[in-house]
């Protein structure tokens, strides 16, 4: 990682441009309007039409509509964390979040995905290792009460 960064910095130095290190994860998890996580894949959201029993069948909570799952990211935000530790201790905190897809520039966006009253379900780390500042995520689910496509 440290051949990677003195990359990057001699690039930045040669072209005067900033170089995003988080441009090979082209799906963002963007919270409050800041992408508090990057990834390279998601799940399609995984929706339907509920059963009027379906409190009695269905594992999520009666207001969750569906989930999604986020796969192979990273993080520099401790408040993606905090906001995982709250669903883990019973006080899951619903925010209005969007999961953007961006084009091979890092910056067009191709699609996104507005999820309303989501809380992360599940949060599966990846072995730590000396790499880097980030926290490396191999899956996070989002469980959402709404969702709309942008």
């Amino acid at each position: 990682m440290a051949e990677a960064r003195a990359a990057v910095a001699a690039l930045e130095q040669d072209t005067g441009a900033r170089v995003d290190p988080f441009r090979a994860y082209s799906v963002k998890l963007s919270i409050d309007g800041v992408n508090e996580g990057h990834f390279t894949r998601c799940s399609a959201p995984d929706v339907g039409p509920r059963p009027p029993d379906a409190q009695a069948r269905c594992a999520l909570p009666p207001e969750a509509l569906g989930d999604l799952t986020l796969r192979h990211g990273v993080t520099r935000s401790s408040e993606l964390w905090r906001w995982f530790l709250a669903s883990m201790n019973g006080a899951p905190l619903r925010k209005n979040v969007s999961v953007l897809l961006l084009a091979s520039d890092g910056r067009t966006e191709r699609r996104r995905w507005d999820l309303g009253e989501a809380w992360p379900k599940t949060w599966r780390a990846s072995p730590l290792d000396e790499l880097g500042q980030q926290i490396a995520i191999d899956s996070l689910t989002l469980v959402f009460g709404a969702i709309s496509r942008g």
